[in-house]
């Protein structure tokens, strides 16, 4: 056999061997592409039911504990845990209450009149607004960076906001919170990575919620647990009642009400 007819059977075989190759690459890649968009689209719609079973609750009634962590300046990360409860009744009653290491607080909304209430101080400002508790709480975050806790898992359309800036989904699998089994899924945006367990079953609760702060050095993190959630809100509770050695100040007097001591730098992300 001489070179030319050589180089031609290689060339055949090689040519032969072609279609196998690109099938076997375009196999690989499916299988490695798909998992992952069908984990992103189980994930969406866990986080869809869990979003459709909260914005149907017309009153809640929600125990919580939180853990805000910040790094100092020596790099160290430390952690400042806090408990509370969130009483709602849609569209336009919210009453937040919140208990920490330093400062405890309490926002109320009856429907006319907004209460921040700094119980450490004894100081409370209110101001007459209307429309609704979504819309109050854009306001509270927006104009006087006042934070109601996992405030976004209580907006009616809390799929579309999450989902907003996501680049990347997945179910991680089953965990247990508090005794509940929940599905566990994580969810990444450009800024942050956040993850939530929600309970399995007829009730999709958020049973709990971590953002993580990756522009942040170290990644400090915030991290919410519902203990208790109910669907029934006593008809009072929105009804603000100072202490009698509280006084009457303006929202600028208000001082600091986060849960974290003043000074604190670069905590973790909170929605």
């Amino acid at each position: 056999m001489n070179e030319t007819q050589e180089t031609a059977i290689k060339s055949i075989d090689a040519a032969a061997r072609w279609p196998v190759l690109v099938g076997t690459l375009l196999t690989m890649s499916v299988s490695l592409l798909s998992p992952a968009s069908a984990q992103s689209s189980d994930a969406e719609k866990i986080l869809k039911g869990m979003a459709d079973y909260v914005a149907s609750q017309k009153a809640l009634n929600v125990t919580y504990d939180s853990d805000v962590e910040v790094i100092t300046s020596n790099l160290q990360k430390i952690q400042f845990t806090s408990s509370g409860q969130v009483q709602l009744n849609r569209p336009d009653k919210l009453r937040v209450r919140r208990t920490g290491g330093y400062r405890d607080m309490e926002i109320v909304f009856d429907g006319k009149l907004l209460t921040v209430n700094n119980k450490d101080d004894k100081g409370y400002a209110q101001i007459e607004t209307t429309g609704t508790t979504e819309e109050l709480i854009d306001v509270l975050r927006e104009k006087h960076g006042v934070v109601a806790p996992g405030a976004d898992l209580l907006l009616t359309n809390v799929f579309n906001v999450m989902m907003a800036d996501v680049v990347d989904a997945a179910v991680i699998g089953k965990g247990v919170v508090d005794g509940v089994e929940c599905d566990h899924l994580a969810f990444r945006n450009v800024d942050t990575d956040w993850q939530i367990w929600i309970e399995t079953g007829a009730k999709p609760i958020p049973r709990k919620y971590i953002i993580t702060s990756k522009g942040v050095a170290e990644a400090p993190q915030y991290t919410l647990r519902i203990k208790d959630w109910k669907t029934d809100v006593a008809a009072d509770a929105f009804a603000f009642k100072p202490d009698s050695a509280s006084k009457k100040i303006t929202l600028g007097e208000l001082g600091d009400i986060d849960e974290v001591p003043h000074g604190a730098a670069k905590a973790g992300a909170r929605k």
